[in-house]
């Protein structure tokens, strides 16, 4: 398993986290494929997905040759991050802060994402051992300016938006200071992976990471 500083790294170059969630986990392989084909390094199946962890499993075997980190999300407790680690998920994400699953995390030396949304929770996240701080939902409180706005006083807080991030408002909250942006449906729908568009799964996932490129002032590769 990567280091979390090789895993840092990554997010600072990319800066893309894509969650995937569905009803089904057909075709997740392929889905996850198509990401990388696209240049996302980051791919997060949720919890919620019907046997995640054997999808999380499958997943890094399959990709274990590609230059990809394949998470666990919307993790809620210690007893499901140690089973999604075991999995071999490279990094954790919750929605909430759980200092069981922050502490079992840090002794793991997994990167671990916790949730938060006030100053107030992303702040105690941060200070309770969280790497990286998740905004979630961002767009319910003002978006890119809000983001901006808490991370002007806490700029050594690494904060991912997560919810309202497409392709009119990814950049918006690069150039506000996030480390990262997370990003479901506008890259990859229930409907693009029931369809099995695979292409467009791929093309949206180019489209993004060249967003977040220009956001940051840097030209294509």
């Amino acid at each position: 398993m990567p280091n979390k500083h090789e895993i840092m790294t990554a997010l600072r170059q990319t800066g893309v986290i894509v969650v995937v969630r569905t009803e089904s986990a057909d075709d997740l392989l392929s889905v996850a494929k198509a990401l990388h084909d696209g240049g996302v390094k980051f791919i997060e199946i949720t919890m919620t997905v019907p046997d995640a962890l054997g999808v999380i499993r499958e997943a890094v075997r399959v990709l274990k040759d590609r230059d990809v980190y394949i998470g666990a999300g919307t993790v809620l407790d210690a007893e499901t991050a140690r089973m999604a680690i075991l999995a071999g998920s490279s990094f954790i994400v919750g929605p909430a802060f759980d200092k069981g699953m922050v502490d079992l995390c840090r002794t793991y030396g997994v990167l671990v994402m916790a949730g938060g949304l006030t100053p107030n929770e992303i702040v105690n996240a941060w200070k309770g051992g969280a790497d990286v701080v998740k905004v979630f939902p961002v767009k319910s409180v003002g978006g890119a300016e809000y983001l901006k706005a808490v991370k002007q006083p806490l700029p050594q807080v690494e904060l991912v938006p997560t919810n309202g991030v497409d392709f009119e408002t990814a950049a918006s909250f690069i150039k506000a200071g996030a480390i990262a942006v997370g990003v479901g449906n506008a890259i990859v729908s229930k409907a693009l992976i029931s369809g099995k568009e695979f292409g467009t799964i791929t093309a949206n996932a180019r489209r993004m990471i060249e967003v977040v490129r220009m956001a940051r002032g840097r030209n294509s590769a």
